[in-house]
């Protein structure tokens, strides 16, 4: 293993997830952490070259309908009912003093 993570990391990392790990956690998180840290070396080392980045495996289409009004917002009668209104909104006693 390349890659050694210190008590201190540790420590910093148990706080930011607000986890109390006892000294064996502690041992395994950092050879959990190290082992992470050397595939991601590994990984580094290979010829990327002529790869595009990509966000996702699999190609992501946007599956949903274009955002058309069809009917319009149907307000006025929705307002026909309206015991009392003022203008385009209904007209109710005040709550807030």
């Amino acid at each position: 293993m390349a890659n050694v993570i210190s008590d201190e990391t540790i420590e910093y990392v148990g706080i930011l997830a607000k986890l109390e790990l006892s000294d064996e956690e502690k041992e395994a998180a950092k050879n959990d952490m190290a082992r992470m840290l050397d595939y991601i070396d590994m990984l580094n080392e290979l010829d990327t070259t002529g790869v595009e980045p990509m966000s996702h495996i699999f190609p992501v289409e946007n599956v949903m309908r274009e955002d058309v009004v069809t009917n319009g917002d149907g307000s006025e009668e929705t307002l026909a009912n309206a015991p009392e209104r003022h203008d385009t909104a209904f007209v109710v006693p005040k709550t807030v003093e």
